[in-house]
This record gives C-alpha cells, sequence and structure tokens, in this order.
C-alpha cells in the first residue's frame, strides 16, 4: 500500500504498468504525517488544512516481486518535497479470484 500526491498517480501507474504489474487500486483520501497539513490564504485570510488530499494505491504482489515495486513506486512518486507520501509492505494471507475460484499466485 503506498501514499502518494494525486498528481503523481499517472507516474507511478506507469511505472508499475512497465514492470508488469497489471492491476491495482487507487482510492482517494485525507490525511497528514509529521507535517500536521499547512495554512493557505484564501481571499486574504488564511486558514489550516489539517487533512492534505492524497491517493492510496494498493496492489498485491507475489513476494519476489516486493522490493521492485517499492522501488518503482517510490521512484515515481518522489518530489523531494515534504508530503511525498509512505509506502506499506505487509503479508496477504490468502487471495482467491471471485470469477473463476483461483487462489494465492494463481489469483495474483
Amino acid at each position: 500500500m503506498a501514499i502518494i500526491k494525486p498528481f503523481k498517480l499517472d507516474e507511478v501507474r506507469d511505472a508499475l504498468t512497465g514492470i508488469g504489474i497489471q492491476g491495482l487500486t487507487v482510492t482517494e483520501v485525507k490525511g497528514y504525517g509529521r507535517q500536521k497539513g499547512h495554512t493557505e490564504i484564501y481571499r486574504g485570510t488564511e486558514y489550516a488544512v489539517s487533512f492534505l488530499p492524497k491517493l492510496k494505491i494498493e496492489v498485491a504482489v507475489d513476494g519476489a516481486s516486493v522490493d521492485k515495486v517499492v522501488e518503482v513506486i517510490s521512484g515515481a512518486a518522489k518530489t523531494g518535497q515534504i508530503g511525498d507520501g509512505k509506502i506499506f509492505v505487509y503479508a496477504i494471507d490468502q487471495v482467491v479470484r471471485i470469477r473463476t475460484g483461483e487462489t494465492d499466485a494463481e489469483a495474483l
């Protein structure tokens, strides 16, 4: 799972497609990290934006592909600025393709 800046989605998707990743799920989310949001000025009035818009990308891959996927997402999503996001890697106990009943690696 990766949390990225919204304008980096196309670059991340293209990079993942380039290494053979065939599917991903994208969710619009809001949150904050160490920066605790930021302030903006609208019509001369300053106000705090506590929750920043981000995208959550979820990709399920086999164990052998994890390091490459992390490297590709990191490279494509990086701007070098605060708020670039984070990548979380976690194990998936079971996968079932609903249409065919395939399980685990065959279902990915």
